[in-house]
């Protein structure tokens, strides 16, 4: 039962939102209606009052005042109101349907106005339609009990509908707001995801072309270099730029396929990112190209994390390829340091004191700096006072909250 009449006053509320006007104009012929009626009502034994039928005109003008509601319902209320007061005091029973035109009127006052409107108007009209009522001879055979109780109960129950209808409006309001901010936000959230997967996959796709393109016009230099004076060491170097390429198609179709990849099978056997593991390789794909790369290692290795390993990997692989392609020495030297909660990582190369990748900061130190910067790290590159290049990163070992209380209990 419930269900059906939720169903209906749906139906009606949509009906409404179609046709305001005519609904309005149903409403307010019924509000006649009632209000005629209720003139020709009396205490038993009493005669209606007779002035001529100027007070049912003035209820039925005052009906009329109904069809503003929406733009001016205090001036609707104030009307009705007036108009009622002079109907009682004219000796009309003060009845439910006598009563209709001021309890629509109070209902659209209390859901289209301020709770303090609602207050004020509502308190008016109930003192001066129970003073009326009280002082007025239609109710002779009723104690002054009655007559307060009588007016009090019909005037409290349109405002009280009308209040809950207000804050029914406002909290599907607030739903439909609370939706349109939840929405811009994941749209927002979306956009802001892509970018930084876009960041991400120009930054792995300049570190594999950068790398192994640097690598292999080294190599391809070399060999020719070599071609008629050592043959036999420019096929060796040969064999090397074959496994350089080699090795930049599979990195390059790995990263590729992050763009494709999803649960299913078909992304399956993609190539695990690279990390240090893969060191050993690095620099004797580099020593092919010319350059003479030598390791050290302070502390206790570590297990990383596989973003930490993946992007000191990175930072080693683009500041050996900016050595190879700008250093006027090819020795380069690269050192670890596992002290505490971070993995200190220094790549330097010897050379004259100004020896800098192009003379400025390019996407290759930028790339890295967004790197170290990505996991909590930090990056810094320059010049070396005895000469040539340096590239500093320090990343995180541990977790923040970790490491912040390693720094604490450290002196």
């Amino acid at each position: 039962m419930s269900k059906s009449l939720e169903r209906y006053a749906d139906r009606f509320e949509q009906y409404a939102e179609r046709f305001p006007r005519a609904v309005d104009v149903v409403t307010v012929l019924s509000l006649i209606g009632c209000a005629t009626l209720g003139t020709q009502l009396s205490m038993p034994g009493a005669e209606p009052p007779d002035p001529g039928k100027l007070t049912e005109v003035l209820l039925g003008l005052s009906c009329l005042v109904l069809l503003k509601y929406r733009s001016h319902p205090r001036t609707a209320v104030v009307v009705t109101a007036v108009v009622t007061v002079m109907a009682i005091a004219r000796g009309y029973l003060l009845t439910p349907l006598l009563l209709a035109p001021l309890l629509a009127a109070l209902y659209w006052l209390a859901a289209l106005c301020d709770r303090k409107t609602v207050r004020v108007y509502g308190a008016v009209i109930v003192v001066a339609l129970i003073t009326t009522n009280v002082i007025s001879d239609s109710m002779d055979g009723l104690s002054v009990v009655l007559r307060v109780i009588g007016p009090v109960f019909w005037l409290a129950l349109p405002i009280a509908a009308g209040s809950m209808a207000r804050l029914r409006r406002a909290y599907v309001d607030a739903v439909h707001a609370r939706a349109e901010h939840a929405e811009r936000t994941r749209e927002e959230e979306a956009r802001l995801r892509v970018a930084e997967e876009r960041m991400r996959i120009a930054r792995e796709l300049h570190d594999v072309v950068a790398h192994h393109l640097a690598l292999a016009n080294a190599q391809a230099g070399t060999a020719a270099h070599l071609a008629r004076s050592k043959p036999e060491q420019s096929l060796k170097i040969l064999d090397d730029l074959t496994g350089t390429t080699s090795a930049a198609l599979r990195e390059l179709k790995a990263t590729l396929g992050l763009l494709r990849q999803d649960d299913g099978p078909d992304s399956e056997g993609l190539e695990p990112a690279p990390g240090l593991a893969k060191l050993p390789e690095l620099i004797q794909a580099c020593a092919s190209a010319g350059l003479d790369v030598t390791t050290t290692t302070e502390g206790v290795p570590r297990t990383l994390s596989p973003g930490v390993d993946l992007t000191a990997y990175r930072i080693v692989q683009e500041a050996l390829t900016n050595v190879s392609k700008h250093a006027p020495e090819q020795t380069a030297h690269v050192r670890f340091t596992y002290a505490d909660a971070r993995l200190v990582i220094k790549v330097s190369n010897d050379g004259p004191a100004a020896a800098a990748p192009n003379g400025s900061v390019g996407f290759g130190l930028m790339g890295m700096r967004e790197r170290a910067q990505s996991i909590g790290g930090e990056l810094c590159a320059g010049p070396r006072p005895e000469g040539g290049f340096e590239v500093t990163t320090a990343l995180p070992l541990l977790p923040a909250a970790t490491a912040t209380a390693v720094e604490r209990e450290s002196p």
